[in-house]
């Protein structure tokens, strides 16, 4: 670390804008943890579609100016604050949010948010878990509703949200089928929990789900591009089968008739609306799954906090998206 011991390299966002608006800094103040938070030492940070949806101010949040994105980070306690009991310095850790932003050589987070990363896995698999897993349980078990022996679509399964919902649907005793746009994404796909994976650069992909599902449809679609995909995913459901919308760029023009006939239902996932008691039970699951060996988060592309701008543009524009991407700093 440059400088004092007081001073860390981290990533500010000064104004609302494209990815050009994320700038470096190394002579930002190292925070000190108030009561109930704890210091993480930063060893890598997931980054998330969600984080350039923020950073572009188009986005239901706003985080108030100057800020440093970031909230899936893995690495040790550096420090803790009043009424932390949990957490002593040197524990290894991962967390769900943090309250200085994960893009940083360290963050703050509360210590509700925090939880013991297993030696099984390492601190970039450690920041592939937060978002990911958490909004592929919510999406699936909490607002899905999913339950052993009923069959899951992951519309869009390579990447991190993907992955990890594929896992979390096979550990359940799901019909596990994804699509990827690449022969690897499919491989990793098949690789993560998928019984059956399909390819949706295809032009007669959904003709081949309706052959592999026959009459009885989908239960349950979990939607990672509902702008492009929504109309082919009411035609793709059985009978009271859900939609659940992960994710979305734009907007779309659906026939509501289409859910009359099957009496489905669609409903959207945000990960920022669950309660306490919801997180926790995510994260129960989540620490179950990582000590049962099944939860293993695949890491994708990996970056150095000086290449943070290009990894903002590659998670926007990378099409064939094969596991979680994480920053070093």
């Amino acid at each position: 670390m440059a400088g004092t011991r007081n001073a860390m390299r981290a990533v500010r966002v000064f104004e609302f804008g494209g990815p050009e608006v994320l700038k470096l800094q190394s002579n930002v103040s190292i925070p000190v943890p108030n009561e109930n938070e704890v210091l993480i030492k930063v060893h890598a940070c997931g980054v998330n579609p969600v984080e350039t949806y923020i950073r572009s101010g188009n986005y239901a949040r706003k985080p108030a100016l100057p800020y440093t994105p970031g909230s899936d980070v893995a690495g040790v306690i550096e420090g803790v604050g009043e009424h932390v009991t949990a957490f002593k310095k040197g524990d290894r850790v991962f967390s769900t949010g943090t309250v200085s932003g994960g893009y940083a050589e360290y963050a703050l987070a509360a210590a509700n948010r925090v939880f013991p990363l297993s030696d099984k896995l390492d601190f970039r698999q450690g920041a592939a878990i937060g978002i990911p897993y958490f909004t592929a349980y919510r999406a699936l078990i909490q607002k899905g509703r999913a339950k052993a022996g009923e069959s899951v679509l992951v519309h869009g399964a390579s990447g991190g949200v993907g992955i990890a919902t594929c896992q979390i649907a096979r550990a359940c005793g799901l019909k596990v089928l994804g699509t990827a746009g690449t022969v690897e994404g499919m491989d990793v796909v098949l690789r993560n929990g998928a019984h059956q994976a399909f390819n949706h650069r295809e032009a007669n992909y959904v003709d081949k789900i309706k052959e592999y599902t026959g009459m009885e449809g989908l239960d349950v679609i979990i939607e990672m591009l509902s702008n492009i995909n929504l109309t082919t995913d009411l035609q793709l459901l059985s009978y009271g089968g859900r939609v659940m919308v992960v994710g979305c760029r734009g907007s779309i023009e659906i026939n509501p008739r289409d859910t009359m006939s099957k009496e489905s239902t669609i409903t959207g996932v945000s990960l920022f609306l669950a309660t306490e008691e919801e997180m926790q039970d995510c994260a129960r699951a989540v620490l179950d799954g990582i000590e049962a060996g099944w939860l293993k988060p695949l890491v994708g592309s990996e970056y150095p906090l000086e290449k943070v701008v290009q990894a903002h543009e590659d998670i926007m524009h990378n099409s064939g998206a094969r596991g979680k991407m994480v920053l070093l700093p």
